[in-house]
């Protein structure tokens, strides 16, 4: 009953977003002509605002950029991945030269790849640049001979992406040796995600299981990568299989605390629950290149670490982020009740949890939840 619901669920999403796509046609000098792509913007995207997205940029925009989208809505919805800014390049017409490489340096052709590559980093990432509130994190997304061409972008002095997400690439001769030798040096934190499936097609799998073997081997702390091969699967389902799974590798830090990251790293982690806090969210924002507001579930987590470890300096600091980040929010008043419960000090406890009433509801802290905590004390005094 809960996989159905969820299913629902996961297709009005998908429903939302593919209602607000916009679709846009940009005049390419470096194509010699008009190219279609679609975007979408993240739900509540406000253009004067300062809110600064990801970007992700999907090829073969004309059947990958529908699941892309569906996916990162409801990923982003439970605060899986940041809200971002997708855009789809349509290339049904166009593919085969896009995609072409030369015969002798396997790099793009003159017949069209080599302008297709200045098209989407000359082009297309600064008219998204300028027409939208992107930061410097990127994603590019692709399948099949798209997949093998966004590894052309990893070449450059200053690569144009952070994220790389590879569907069953038809990776061009040289590639793999090219790639684990420049992957094996990057100086600038990447995400790799390649997967293949059991009934792919048998040459590329053949390929991208060797490819695998040499990325496997790399021994650098700023590579981050992730292969997947997956059973009952062919050349085209992988794909609706391997976005969540692309999504949870490169976004991983950014997520919420589970269950697991508590009991195995906050609750083991040599200093003081907040300053776990802390550290978490500032990799968030040096891997990432953008700040992320504290969320709710991990006040919590810190909270119940702070009470397990007795750590009222801890629970001090959490008490007065949780009123920095939360002023109009019951949670500013319940997390000083709980800082002021811990040192002793009920009178003030009381206050704060009185003027908690006045304020709004969270997701988990309600009127009857704070009224529960006044009574309590109210029955020991």
């Amino acid at each position: 009953m809960n996989k159905i619901f969820l299913l629902i669920c996961f297709c009005l999403c998908s429903q939302i977003t593919i209602s607000q796509v916009i679709y846009e046609t940009i005049e390419s000098s470096r194509l010699g002509e008009s190219r279609e792509i679609k975007i979408q913007l993240p739900r509540n995207y406000d253009p004067e605002g300062d809110i600064l997205y990801p970007l992700v940029v999907v090829f073969d925009g004309d059947y990958l950029f529908e699941p892309i989208i569906g996916n990162a809505d409801y990923h982003s919805y439970w605060g899986d991945m940041p809200r971002s800014i997708i855009v789809g390049v349509n290339q049904a017409k166009t593919r085969e030269a896009d995609l072409s490489y030369s015969d002798e340096t396997y790099f793009p052709s003159d017949e069209g790849g080599s302008q297709f590559f200045e098209f989407i980093g000359q082009e297309l990432i600064p008219y998204i640049n300028d027409n939208y509130l992107t930061s410097d994190f990127r994603i590019v997304v692709g399948h099949d001979q798209s997949a093998n061409f966004l590894n052309y972008y990893l070449f450059k002095d200053k690569p144009l992406f952070r994220g790389y997400i590879a569907f069953s690439p038809d990776l061009s001769p040289e590639m793999s040796v090219r790639l684990q030798e420049k992957l094996a040096t990057t100086l600038e934190d990447t995400f790799y995600y390649l997967a293949t499936s059991d009934n792919d097609v048998k040459v590329l799998r053949e390929d991208i299981l060797a490819f695998n073997t040499g990325l496997s081997t790399i021994e650098n702390a700023k590579l981050h990568y992730r292969f997947d091969d997956f059973t009952d699967a062919d050349h085209y389902s992988l794909v609706g299989l391997g976005i969540p799974k692309a999504i949870n590798e490169i976004f991983g830090l950014y997520k919420p605390i589970n269950k697991k990251e508590y009991q195995e790293k906050v609750l083991a982690y040599e200093g003081s629950p907040y300053d776990y806090l802390m550290k978490k969210y500032e990799d968030i924002e040096f891997f990432y290149g953008f700040e992320k507001k504290v969320v709710e579930n991990d006040l919590r987590a810190i909270l119940a670490a702070a009470k397990k470890k007795n750590d009222v300096e801890a629970l001090k600091n959490l008490s007065k982020l949780a009123r920095r980040e939360y002023p109009e929010s019951m949670i500013s008043a319940y997390y000083a009740g709980q800082y002021y419960e811990m040192e002793g000090n009920m009178k003030k406890a009381l206050q704060n949890y009185q003027s908690g009433l006045l304020l709004e509801a969270s997701e988990f802290i309600s009127k009857d939840m704070l009224l529960d905590k006044i009574y309590d004390i109210q029955d020991r005094n």
